[in-house]
């Protein structure tokens, strides 16, 4: 028995579709229900609580750590979901006997970062890694799905969203290719105890996603509003603050990267496979 953590996100609908296809046992913890494909099972729960989590393992001899705080609200953010949740799952993980653990972090993770998700994130790296667990750390760019969505969120009837000058080169990495990552890595001896950076094939601009979604228009954020949402909002959205803070630090920082050698999926191809659901 598999269990996926965050299995109905964008990554984790992936990764669930691609173990059940293959045949595995899977459940899949979610905070609340979910529609999950046929002979898949749900373990209602909140990472946070121990009992929960602890019932959710039980009995799996694999674990893939897909949740995230980065949207969540106040309680459900980094701090709560990807740092203090990672832990409580690698201690039950410990506790029931588990043989192999999974980890998605973010590349680029440090405790010292600017940003609460990549701070989160370190830090269950550096829970998970001096246990006894058979552990591989994911350490991904960022998601080309995620940010063609929030940038075409208003089209086709508005303009596209581009956050600061748009011109800052980003490597960003298909869910597709990441999803296939770590269903090789679970039962790929190399993979063991090894932290490995899946990045995508090309670096792109903000204005590249933009154009290559068509737009007609695009109405750019810039720097000064973005440092200001992030602070402002903090109290009463910290889920937008931290967004506001991410894009403005995509926008200013050497966010390039070389291209991991199993990472294939360009703009043009999730476009591709978008507009063929679309279609049906």
């Amino acid at each position: 028995m598999i269990l996926v953590v965050g299995g109905t996100g964008c990554l984790g609908r992936l990764l669930v579709a691609r173990l059940v296809d293959r045949g595995e046992r899977v459940r899949v913890l979610s905070r609340s229900w979910a529609q999950l494909p046929d002979g898949c099972e749900l373990a209602v729960g909140d990472l946070t609580d121990s009992a929960a989590t602890a019932e959710a393992v039980a009995g799996c001899d694999a674990v893939i750590s897909a949740a995230h705080g980065f949207l969540g609200g106040r309680g459900v953010g980094p701090a709560e979901v990807d740092g203090i949740g990672n832990e409580v799952l690698i201690t039950a993980a410990q506790s029931a006997g588990v043989r192999r653990f999974v980890l998605l972090s973010i590349r680029g993770a440090v405790e010292s970062h600017r940003l609460e998700l990549f701070r989160a994130k370190a830090a269950a790296e550096r829970t998970l890694r001096p246990t006894s667990l058979d552990w591989t750390i994911i350490r991904p760019t960022a998601y080309l799905e995620t940010w063609l969505t929030v940038i075409g969120e208003k089209l086709p009837h508005g303009p596209a969203l581009v956050f600061g000058r748009g011109k800052n080169p980003i490597n960003m990495v298909s869910v597709e290719d990441v999803a296939d990552v770590v269903v090789a890595c679970l039962e790929d001896p190399a993979a063991s105890r090894q932290s490995i950076e899946v990045t995508g094939p090309v670096n792109v601009t903000m204005v590249d996603l933009a154009r290559a979604l068509g737009a007609g228009k695009v109405r750019y954020i810039p720097r000064a509003g973005l440092r200001t949402l992030s602070l402002l909002t903090r109290p009463i959205s910290p889920a937008f603050a931290r967004q506001s803070a991410t894009a403005l630090f995509l926008d200013t920082e050497d966010m390039t990267a070389p291209p991991f050698v199993a990472a294939r999926t360009t703009v043009s191809d999730v476009l591709a496979s978008w507009r063929s659901v679309g279609a049906r």
